[in-house]
């Protein structure tokens, strides 16, 4: 092949992936050019991560206090996986029970598990540890700042 066609050709290919990369993707999607789309706020982002954030922070205060009142080093509750070990420990479950909160739609049913025999080794009803699986960041709080006291398991033992 002539250098002249060579470089046609690698200009031809520059030409074609350009286009592939950068308006194929418009081509293929479905858009609607009759509505008007708004720019999101960054001030609305900005609340919302402040808030998210001390949602966080409240949460792990609260989990620290829960923990230390269940005779459990507090500090765990900032150790990813290993919150989730204290967590079993303190409702009396096994500490295999972490590998079930990694899969995913079953941990989902074992966080409610966990929450109601967290509830009820504090002294508390299903109710409220049905509102510390959903309103944990309500409910953790009052657990670790009220004046509930770990009673110990009262989680029914596994079958052997």
């Amino acid at each position: 092949m002539p250098h002249g066609h060579n470089h046609l050709l690698t200009n031809m290919i520059s030409i074609l992936s350009t286009t592939l990369l950068f308006k194929l993707p418009a081509l293929l999607a479905q858009v609607d050019t009759e509505t008007t789309t708004q720019a999101p706020n960054p001030v609305a982002g900005a609340i919302g991560g402040c808030i998210g954030l001390l949602i966080g922070i409240i949460l792990i205060i609260a989990l620290w206090k829960v923990f230390t009142k269940a005779g459990q080093p507090g500090w765990a509750a900032i150790i990813p996986i290993y919150n989730i070990y204290i967590l079993c420990k303190v409702a009396g479950r096994p500490g295999w029970w972490v590998i079930l909160m990694l899969i995913p739609f079953v941990n989902f049913i074992i966080a409610i598990i966990l929450c109601i025999d967290i509830a009820k080794n504090f002294g508390k009803g299903a109710g409220f540890g049905i509102g510390l699986a959903f309103l944990g960041f309500i409910f953790f709080p009052i657990l670790g700042f009220g004046s509930a006291t770990y009673q110990g398991n009262a989680a029914p033992p596994l079958p052997a």
